[in-house]
């Protein structure tokens, strides 16, 4: 059975001149910065770009032995992608910048509680599929900071300081544009009349 080796003695091994380590660290976090740059780009060219730029950074970063491993070898490449799809948006113009929803009977619900609950019939779990569908479609109305906090919250289970931490604003800015988010799905889920409960 192979071993397994950690990010940190890929990176050693790599920086020591084996280039298979770095092959092993871009098929193991491939999938996972693609399909975070796609989230926030909705475009797969874009995407590709970004992420092609984000390992060349990554590969200049630890040839010049520049790289500082506080913290995970993941984070520092999505915090890469991140800062190279911020620069995208600038330059492109487009930067602008949930959880609670009240349903019509008055009770305050989490929005993504709803795609929690355990299924009872294979109805309910189409039902649920479609209202997890909506809430993906609500999302991207979203401007992009917003959007950004609800993708890392809920989709990547990050805690508000790995959010701030991540996107380099205060917990108190992450928290913000989490409460605006909501509202603004709020709103969007009435004007689109999409229902959020089962």
């Amino acid at each position: 059975m192979e071993q397994f080796v950690d990010d940190d003695d890929l990176i050693r091994q790599y920086q020591g001149g084996e280039e298979e380590a770095m092959a092993e660290l871009l098929k193991r976090y491939k999938k996972r910065v693609y399909t975070y740059i796609l989230n926030v780009v909705r475009n797969r060219e874009v995407a590709e770009d970004i992420f092609q730029e984000t390992f060349f950074k990554v590969i200049r970063t630890l040839k010049k032995k520049q790289y500082n491993s506080e913290g995970k070898f993941i984070q520092w490449v999505v915090r890469i992608a991140h800062n190279l799809t911020i620069d995208y948006f600038r330059q492109n113009g487009k930067i602008s910048t949930i959880s609670k929803i009240v349903r019509p009977d008055g009770k305050v619900v989490d929005v993504f509680d709803v795609v929690k609950i355990e299924d009872h019939s294979h109805e309910d779990t189409l039902i649920k599929s479609q209202i997890r569908k909506d809430i993906r479609k609500l999302v991207e109305h979203l401007p992009q900071e917003q959007k950004e906090v609800v993708i890392l919250r809920h989709y990547y289970d990050m805690s508000f300081k790995e959010i701030a931490d991540h996107t380099n604003v205060s917990i108190n800015t992450a928290l913000g544009r989490m409460r605006y988010a909501l509202i603004n799905l709020r709103r969007l889920a009435e004007e689109h009349q999409v229902a959020l409960t089962v």
